[in-house]
């Protein structure tokens, strides 16, 4: 397997664990902490470098249409960590999430979850 496909995919499983650590955190306490910041932004890093190391890795290029999934679901998550941040520096540390951004990290992270299993499903078939 290519160097860089193969780094990609380990950065995306310390991604996924990032990641369902914070939101499934958040999801059950419906608060943001710093343990949940710290998550979810080490997730959004991680998946970003995986996403350029599978990039780098691609003999199809970087428009595919798991591409298109994985980038979009990678700015969901994106945006979902600038929300979560905006909301913590904004209200006292014990304040609950409001839900429409409650409801925003779970459509995100289950997009970047359908995102996930369809590479990994890609992979599994490609080999």
């Amino acid at each position: 397997m290519n160097p860089y496909s193969l780094a990609g995919i380990i950065l995306v499983q310390i991604a996924l664990i990032c990641y369902s650590v914070a939101i499934i955190s958040e999801q059950r306490k419906h608060l943001v902490t710093g343990s949940i910041l710290a998550f979810l932004t080490l997730g959004v890093l991680f998946d970003i470098t995986a996403t350029a190391f599978m990039i780098l890795g691609s003999s199809s290029g970087p428009f595919t249409l798991h591409g298109f999934l994985g980038y979009s679901s990678l700015a969901g998550m994106f945006i979902d960590a600038v929300l979560i941040w905006g909301f913590y520096r904004k209200n006292d540390r014990g304040s609950k999430v409001s839900p429409g951004i409650h409801r925003y990290s779970l459509g995100a992270y289950l997009w970047w979850i359908a995102a996930y299993i369809t590479g990994a499903l890609l992979v599994a078939f490609r080999h």
